[in-house]
């Protein structure tokens, strides 16, 4: 009997259809459908039955582990405790793409393989299927890895219970695989990712202010010490809020003041702290005590590497230490003024740090 083939607009998924494919993956079936790398076949990791059939249909040895694919960045900690910045410095750049990880599981002595696939079809089956997919390219074990349905189908046409076209792929080269368990990270398959771009990525040091709106303070010392950077490729510098709730540009008088200073700060517009750019950032300066412990509460982990902004400011010598940067929000020009030279300082000290 000859697969079923549903053709799939890529743009556009139609929802019935993804529907019909993601019921066919929860009752134990095979799924070929397309990436942007190249076309996969997809079955549920915890089905057993599947999964020794996946085997059989790769002619693959079953201690030979498939890599699974997620639809969302945050959730490779559902698989992996591990928490090296460099992680995440990575599949912030790199995901959704052509980018498998190799990390510990939580369970002692096992590794998995991780990928989220810049796809659309790809993304809704996962979303749709509910389901750990595991997803290895759909070719038999010794031979290339197909970049459209036609090239599938050759030698697995009756073997899986559905196929997906949607069309051609991106990249036609199976997915860059960097391995974590490794004394630094290495790449073991080489795709469109190269070695020296994962090192070019891990490599750079990444700086994260941290303020309530992310329209002042955090601004402030964003731009102030990427002024002082200039020329630097090697540290990125990027800010966030605890409580931005729609994306704005940075105040007005926060863009007088740094104007000011010869900086323009324009091209500014507001973004919410979130837990991959916490777990990505090697250092993370924050205004308040109260940010502290909002940033603690969304990663604990973190704590080593947070500091209070004004612990690298000058204090006076038997003055009572207040260690938050007020917000000037609403406040008079004079005040916002203050405010900068204040950042200003920390972030010179700062610098020397980089």
């Amino acid at each position: 009997m000859k697969t079923k083939i549903l053709k799939i607009n890529p743009a556009v998924p139609e929802p019935e259809k993804i529907a019909e494919a993601a019921y066919v993956i929860r009752q134990g079936g095979l799924v070929i459908f397309p990436t942007e790398t190249v076309y996969g076949i997809a079955a549920d990791s915890n089905n057993p039955v599947a999964m020794e059939r996946l085997c059989q249909v790769k002619k693959r040895s079953e201690n030979k582990p498939f890599s699974i694919l997620v639809a969302q960045r945050g959730i490779v900690e559902n698989y992996s405790d591990f928490t090296n910045p460099n992680l995440y410095k990575l599949i912030d750049k790199y995901w959704p793409g052509p980018l498998t990880v190799i990390l510990p599981t939580k369970e002692e002595h096992h590794t998995i393989g991780i990928r989220m696939p810049d796809h659309t079809i790809a993304l809704r089956l996962v979303e749709e299927s509910a389901c750990t997919i595991a997803a290895p390219s759909a070719n038999l074990e010794d031979k290339k890895a197909p970049t459209n349905l036609s090239e599938a189908l050759e030698d697995l046409d009756g073997k899986v219970d559905l196929a997906i076209d949607g069309g051609p792929v991106e990249f036609g080269i199976s997915s860059t695989i960097v391995d974590f368990t490794k004394p630094r990270p290495m790449v073991t398959r080489e795709g469109v990712i190269s070695q020296s771009d994962v090192d070019r990525t891990i490599n750079k040091k990444v700086v994260l202010f941290v303020c309530t709106g992310n329209s002042c303070r955090s601004v402030m010392a964003e731009y102030l010490l990427k002024a002082q950077l200039i020329g630097r490729e090697d540290v990125e510098v990027i800010s966030a809020g605890t409580s931005v709730l729609f994306k704005s540009t940075a105040s007005q008088e926060t863009l007088s003041v740094l104007r000011e200073r010869g900086i323009n700060a324009a091209i500014h517009i507001s973004r919410p702290l979130g837990r991959i750019m916490l777990r990505k950032a090697d250092l993370i300066f924050v205004m308040t005590r109260a940010h502290r412990t909002q940033v603690l509460d969304h990663v604990p982990y973190v704590e080593k590497r947070v500091y209070l902004l004004k612990e690298f400011c000058h204090q006076p010598s038997g003055a009572e230490m207040d260690l938050d940067v007020p917000d000037p929000i609403g406040q008079p020009h004079a005040a916002y003024q203050e405010c900068l030279l204040m950042i200003n300082e920390a972030v010179e000290k700062i610098v020397e740090l980089l």
